[in-house]
């Protein structure tokens, strides 16, 4: 480089820092400015032999990060001076976090340190779909040390996405992928609504730069028709308006990109037919007192002119969203008849809107309750604590979360709820308390007794019903779909998995015993390896259960002792050694072999689809063809919308399972002498005998004698046998068979 152009880039730098401070929405003191000065100097040292790959200087970057973390997203000087300083440590070995925290205190360097771990995680090895939910996972306990970390790690993305134009076309589209999976829903949820509309539309335009292209050309090509239609609705209700003094502006949104391709996909029709692509909205200016009465004023003027569609009205301002995000929307029939949502904000739920955490708390008052983004990330740390969660698993189920549209429901005492759209009475009664949840029987919704699967709707009073003898059974698993519930009850499951382990452990110490072999860790290594498990608790469970008898504990000693065979497996389990650390896990493992349907959860048989392959653990539904029988399709098939929208009635559930974990229906014929007592000593048999279920029972008595039926859920056979064992040791039974 010339010194002319070195010259020219200096100047361009303190450009670029002068702006900076100019666009800052918080108001910066002199000792603000300072700090940030700082800042500013650190990072122009640590960066001064950097440059990216468009060629410019590296300090461009971090100052374009603070800029949108003081403009857009809104936040103080100690943030943008975060911001500046995000990449120093990481890309420069001559500071590390100590410097920082001589130079700029103990906030700064946490929040530098944990944007540094976040960068480090991302650089371990090329991105696969665990090691990136892995680095989700870690970068969400940030959350520990300074929410900003997250928020400063979402403005670094955006910048990111905006200059991507130099990188290889593979890099784009993983990057990409990465932002529409993981930062834009966090974007959403943490109420910064623009900056997650412009990391959706960026992140479309890499993944699917043909789609994203003809969209935006065709926007550019409406945008005259756009502006007119606004003027035009805008003249109808503005003399009302002006009557009321009301002072107010209106505009036009365009829906981002993003939202239309969704529109586009979900309605299955092209961009002319999407109606509403854009929103008008209109801002007014009020004191906090009077904020709600004015809503609902220009809610009325605009439907004197307009006839409002009342399934589309959503009061935001009585229920605020659980991001913060308050408003009154309206969708009405505007000029040529068409239809406009109609978004209606004072400035102060504008600016939250677009600032999200930044404004909340400008305008927050000391006299009111926890906040939102507070409650939010307390329930978060929640999910966080349960560490034996699959890393996948907790990404999916965290997705849900963020993304997910919101209802309200009410408890019987009046206190209102938010729960995401789609959850059941089993997530509510999770969401008042764990406890609660632990002990649920059952639930009422509107005074009418209702199952734990059924799906919520706004407005539904919700009372729980709760016994000390209820616990968490793996069906519920089916009816909980938020992260919180699924959590508690996985975790619950898998403590009485363990106990059930501990119990099968000293099962096998007798049986081998008396087998003369002694349990001891070659032994229990011998025994995973031979019937092919993963833990050592996945033996003992399996023994617990009686998934794995004597008849096969006998085949196994007898190979052991057979000669030939010892040097066959020595050879063998030398290839398949099991790490000492993953056989003592304290994991029941899952082997995925068997496909059941239906809520019965019946073995049927099934065809695998050939337009999108399902492998065992994939999410999948059956259909029912006309000549080939039951054909499994993957949940996300390319062809499962239009089966699921043509044919529903021809839809069977399905779900891959274990079978040697699976349970099964079994009915009980019994007959015998009757007498008082009876039915209590068979259902206290049942009851007692933990790992069996009682789904139904009938009776009936003629003369002195009695018949029955009993549909009994078990594990195996072996559990079985031992049930039809008991039940016949009761007096008065005669006859115990199995239908």
């Amino acid at each position: 480089m010339t010194e002319e152009d070195i010259e020219k880039e200096n100047a361009a730098i303190t450009k670029a820092y002068k702006e900076l401070l100019k666009v800052s929405y918080t108001t910066l003191t002199n000792d603000d400015k300072k700090l940030i000065r700082k800042a500013f100097e650190v990072a122009v040292d640590g960066h001064k032999n950097q440059r990216r790959k468009s060629g410019e200087a590296y300090i461009f970057h971090p100052i374009a990060v603070a800029k949108i973390v003081a403009q857009e997203i809104g936040l103080d000087a100690t943030s943008i001076a975060s911001a500046l300083l995000h990449d120093v440590v990481e890309d420069n070995p001559d500071y590390d976090i100590k410097d920082i925290e001589n130079i700029f205190g103990k906030t700064i360097a946490t929040i530098v340190d944990g944007l540094t771990k976040i960068s480090s995680l991302s650089k371990e090895k090329d991105m696969t779909a665990s090691l990136q939910a892995e680095n989700f996972r870690k970068m969400l306990l940030t959350l520990n040390d300074d929410v900003r970390v997250i928020i400063i790690k979402i403005a670094d993305r955006l910048h990111n996405m905006q200059t991507m134009d130099s990188m290889r076309a593979d890099k784009q589209e993983k990057i990409a992928s990465e932002t529409l999976y993981i930062y834009a829903p966090l974007a959403h949820r943490i109420g910064l609504y623009n900056i997650k509309t412009q990391l959706e539309d960026l992140g479309l335009k890499y993944t699917e730069p043909d789609v994203y292209n003809g969209i935006l050309n065709k926007i550019k090509d409406s945008k005259e028709e756009q502006d007119q239609y606004i003027a035009q609705f805008s003249e109808v209700i503005k003399n009302s308006l002006n009557k009321e003094n009301l002072k107010y502006t209106i505009k036009g949104r365009p829906k981002s990109i993003c939202s239309i391709r969704r529109k586009m996909v979900k309605q299955n029709v092209a961009f002319d037919e999407v109606y509403d692509k854009f929103a008008i909205r209109i801002i007014y200016e009020s004191e906090p007192e009077t904020e709600k009465f004015l809503a609902w004023k220009i809610y009325s003027i605009v439907t004197d002119h307009f006839r409002p569609n009342p399934v589309r009205l959503r009061d935001w301002i009585s229920s605020p969203k659980s991001t913060g995000y308050e408003a009154l929307h309206i969708t009405v029939v505007g000029p040529k008849g068409r239809w406009v949502e109609v978004q209606i904000r004072s400035e102060r739920m504008n600016e939250i809107a677009e600032k999200g955490y930044a404004a909340h708390y400008k305008y927050k008052q000391d006299s009111e309750k926890e906040d939102n983004l507070e409650n939010w990330i307390n329930k978060l740390q929640e999910a966080l604590e349960n560490q034996e969660t699959n890393a996948v698993d907790f990404v999916e189920q965290f997705k849900l979360n963020l993304y997910s549209k919101e209802i309200f429901v009410f408890t019987p005492s009046g206190e209102l709820k938010s729960l995401p759209k789609g959850a059941t009475s089993l997530d509510f009664a999770f969401n008042i308390h764990t406890e609660v949840g632990m002990k649920t029987r059952g639930a009422k919704v509107n005074g009418k007794l209702v199952p734990l699967s059924h799906v919520l709707e706004s407005g539904d009073q919700v009372d729980i019903l709760t016994s000390e003898s209820a616990k968490p059974n793996p069906n519920w698993l089916d009816y909980a779909t938020t992260a919180r519930a699924r959590g508690k009850i996985k975790s619950a499951l898998r403590e009485d998995k363990k106990l059930i382990g501990e119990e099968g452990k000293e099962i096998l110490r007798r049986k081998l015993k008396q087998l003369k072999i002694t349990l001891n860790e070659a032994s229990i290594n011998e025994l995973v390896n031979y019937f092919k498990l993963k833990t050592s608790l996945d033996l003992f469970y399996r023994i617990g259960i009686g998934t794995i008898d004597n008849t096969m504990l006998k085949d196994y000693a007898s190979s052991r002792s057979n000669a030939l065979m010892t040097y066959i497996k020595s050879k063998i389990s030398r290839k398949a050694h099991i790490k000492k650390e993953d056989i003592e896990r304290e994991e029941v493992t899952t082997n995925y072999d068997s496909l059941v349907f239906g809520k019965e959860q019946e073995k049927l048989d099934y065809k695998l689809s050939n337009c999108c392959n399902p492998i065992p653990g994939d999410e999948v539904f059956g259909f029912l063809t006309v000549s080939e029988g039951i054909k499994v399709h993957k949940k996300n098939c390319p062809n499962a919308l239009s089966l699921q929208s043509n044919y529903a009635y021809r839809i069977m559930l399905a779900k891959w399972a274990d079978s040697s974990q699976q349970e099964f229906l079994a009915q009980l014929k019994v007959s015998g002498i009757d007498h008082i007592g009876l039915v209590n000593d068979i259902t206290k048999i049942i009851s007692e005998n933990m790992h069996v279920n009682m789904k139904s029972i009938s009776f009936e008595s003629d003369g002195g004698l009695f018949s029955g039926k009993i549909n009994v859920i078990v594990k195996n056979n072996t559990m079985l046998k031992k049930l039809l064992e008991k039940l016949k040791k009761i007096n008065g039974i005669d006859k115990v068979t199995r239908v």
